[in-house]
């Protein structure tokens, strides 16, 4: 079959850009889109013309590399699928198909079809990692992860940081691929010693990185190749709170209250040297010794000190 091209080529993110036509003629249906695209490339620089830029990797839907809109879908809109893994029986002979890179202020232009993805590498360099000791490897049943949690984490995990999601959002949002990350170890035993500080540190990285804040469209959800569900962006957000919480939660202290150094004590010794002794003021009655101790721990004597 013969398809129409409609390409965005643009030298980089400072250059101006524009749609360029290309016919490209005996495209077989058993072809991937990028194998089309080699097609179309050899026969630019047959002619001396720049080849078309866009990037590739794996070309088995693994890597993330490949990525962009066609006819103003991302990765094509097959869901389930990656541009690599897009068939070209999905289009028709005559069809006009129209290829333009990931539009976002946080992906800026390299050339083409090929957009600055690093913004994701910040985020997951804020708090993508597990505190783990080093040497050999541990026992495989040394930590039990119950099977609920496993699949939470392995669902999570699949998110291959294509970019599709921030593509599709109105909004040009980071959220499903942050909250990805976030579950993916924020779910296993490995990942609790850093869990409120990878959530509260992921969360800002994402903020600062010129992304586009969540207003519930679902369409990241919807052109996801690895079909993350939206229900990690309630996860992340459950858990942002009880970050924020146990971040700013302080301890309760009572000035009034002596603890006594020794445990040793019994209770009744305990209730008996203290409870009977608080009342009034709180400490009035107390022994000198720890009517100091308490009168330097008050606010009204730390205000005295500044």
């Amino acid at each position: 079959m013969n398809l129409t091209l409609r390409v965005w080529r643009q030298q980089n993110a400072n250059a101006p850009g524009s749609f360029v036509s290309y016919q490209v003629n005996d495209v077989t249906p058993d072809m991937s889109f990028l194998e089309m695209l080699d097609a179309l490339n050899e026969d630019l620089t047959n002619r001396q013309e720049p080849p078309i830029a866009f990037e590739h990797d794996c070309r088995e839907g693994i890597c993330g590399s490949c990525g962009f809109l066609i006819n103003g879908v991302a990765h094509g809109g097959q869901r389930g699928t990656t541009v690599c893994q897009l068939a070209m029986r999905f289009f028709k002979d005559g069809d006009t198909i129209t290829l333009e890179p990931w539009r976002a202020r946080a992906f800026p232009v390299i050339r083409d079809l090929i957009v600055n993805r690093s913004a994701f590498d910040r985020i997951i360099q804020a708090g993508g990692f597990i505190s783990a000791p080093t040497g050999s490897a541990p026992d495989a049943n040394s930590i039990l992860v119950p099977k609920e949690d496993a699949d939470t984490a392995f669902d999570a995990a699949a998110c291959i940081g294509c970019g599709a999601c921030v593509a599709a959002c109105p909004n040009a949002s980071a959220m499903l691929f942050t909250s990805a990350k976030i579950t993916h170890l924020n779910s296993l035993p490995q990942g609790q010693p850093q869990r409120d500080q990878r959530t509260l540190s992921m969360v800002d990285a994402m903020r600062n990185q010129l992304f586009g804040s969540c207003t519930n469209h679902g369409e990241c959800e919807a052109v996801c190749p690895k079909q993350i569900p939206l229900e990690f962006i309630g996860k992340m957000n459950r858990d942002l709170i009880g970050a924020l919480w146990h971040k700013h939660r302080e301890p309760l202290v009572t000035a009034s209250i002596v603890q006594l150094p020794s445990a040793e004590e019994s209770h009744e010794q305990i209730h008996d040297g203290v409870g009977t002794r608080l009342h009034g003021d709180g400490h009035q009655h107390l022994p000198e010794e720890a009517q100091v101790d308490v009168q330097a721990a008050s606010p009204e004597h730390a205000a005295t000190r500044q």
